[in-house]
């Protein structure tokens, strides 16, 4: 057996999970914090938008014909809430329209509206005020008083909204910079098309030519 070598034989690559997957490693990672972004903003500001038009606090009016039964929305106590849902959800949308230090600033204002939302829906759950100036309005006094007030459970389910919005935020500052942006294949790059091929001239032996000319408004015995 003498001038036989002995040849290494190449061994095959252990596989990883990430490679026998074929995906990148935290692309599920990011799919999942896509949609769970898009789905606490777009619920967050939903609740909110619904709870503040819900009955937030009640209450009797002392009148001289005796008691008079009043309540009040969310929009009376406060309008901050909805505004800010508002707010949140033009962001939600925006974070996917920028790149960058921009998708940071949107994500972070996209988190202040959902701070913001949480703390005025929840200072508003205790609020008399609105009452007060709903009795003095409907009764004429503006010394007229309020009695056995009862504040409804729709502010915080305005603060839970509110909190819905802000942990979109929180995620979109986390992990908003491996989330994919809008296409710019619609945009145009100021490369200039190129122009339409002119027309030849129709060929007088083949009438197919000449009735095409003639559909297109042409003088097919004019020379091109």
């Amino acid at each position: 057996m003498e001038g036989v070598s002995a040849v290494p034989v190449p061994q095959p690559r252990a596989r990883t999970a990430d490679s026998a997957s074929g995906a990148a490693p935290d692309s599920a990672g990011s799919r999942r914090s896509l949609a769970a972004g898009l789905l606490l903003g777009a619920a967050g500001a939903t609740v909110v938008l619904l709870a503040s038009g819900q009955t937030w606090a009640e209450g009797d009016a002392a009148t001289g014909g005796g008691a008079l039964p009043l309540s009040v929305d969310g929009q009376a106590v406060t309008g901050v809430p909805a505004a800010l849902a508002v707010v949140g959800l033009a962001a939600l949308v925006a974070v996917f329209a920028v790149r960058g230090a921009g998708r940071r600033i949107v994500a972070a204002l996209l988190a202040l509206s959902g701070l913001g939302a949480t703390v005025s829906a929840w200072a508003g759950g205790s609020d008399s005020t609105a009452l007060d100036e709903e009795a003095a309005r409907t009764t004429g006094d503006a010394a007229a008083t309020i009695h056995a007030i009862d504040h409804t459970a729709w502010p915080y389910v305005t603060a839970a909204g509110g909190l819905l919005i802000l942990l979109a935020g929180l995620l979109a500052l986390r992990y908003g910079s491996r989330w994919p942006a809008m296409s710019g294949k619609y945009e145009r790059d100021g490369t200039p098309r190129p122009g339409k091929a002119p027309r030849t001239a129709p060929d007088p032996d083949r009438p197919e030519d000449l009735w095409k000319a003639l559909d297109r408004g042409e003088d097919p015995t004019r020379e091109a």
